[in-house]
């Protein structure tokens, strides 16, 4: 049996490579001692990508979330927007996947049943704008997710390849979702 070996690891010097590519000011990154503070902070978890992202330096300005000084509402908003963007669409445009059984009668029951469900799937983090990664702590090669309501892209294989399609102007790759219930958002 052949298997495709798995996609080499980004080195510190790949991640500070997609950083200057972003034209982002780029201060000094997070020390393991904030990233964990954040992590407690906020109740979430990072990849292990995007934590090395992070540590090797903070992109600040525009649409990046600031770990380091940034405002906490403002982060659990952002933190917040995947699954409220759900919630708009159980709620307005009548969402309802399959595998969540029978829809409630009552929009209140529903609600209350999708809020239920989105609490068991990965929670996806801000890395810039309404781009998120899914927090799955010590996993690596998720790809980067464009999320507006239940409308979810693949952005970038990778985080690496993201910036690349971001800020570079390269050509989005295909790529496949890799997280349950997003990935059956994906077209």
């Amino acid at each position: 049996m052949s298997t495709t070996p798995p996609p080499a690891h980004p080195t510190d010097q790949d991640m500070r490579a997609a950083q200057e590519r972003t034209g982002a000011e780029i201060a000094p990154g997070l020390t393991g001692a904030e990233l964990d503070e954040v992590e407690r902070d906020y109740g979430i978890r990072f990849a292990a990508d995007h934590r090395l992202f992070l540590s090797v330096g903070l992109p600040t300005g525009g649409s990046w979330p600031d770990w380091r000084d940034g405002n906490a509402r403002n982060l659990r908003t952002r933190l917040a927007w995947p699954v409220d963007g759900v919630l708009f669409d159980v709620e307005n445009n009548a969402f309802w996947p399959a595998d969540w059984g029978p829809r409630p009668a009552q929009l209140k029951h529903a609600i209350r049943s999708a809020r239920y469900q989105l609490a068991k799937v990965p929670q996806l983090i801000p890395v810039y704008g309404h781009r998120y990664l899914p927090g799955v702590a010590g996993q690596w090669g998720h790809p980067v997710l464009s999320i507006m309501q239940t409308d979810v892209v693949c952005y970038g294989v990778d985080l690496v390849d993201w910036v690349a399609v971001e800020f570079g102007g390269a050509t989005r790759r295909d790529a496949v979702s890799t997280v349950g219930f997003w990935s059956d958002l994906t077209g």
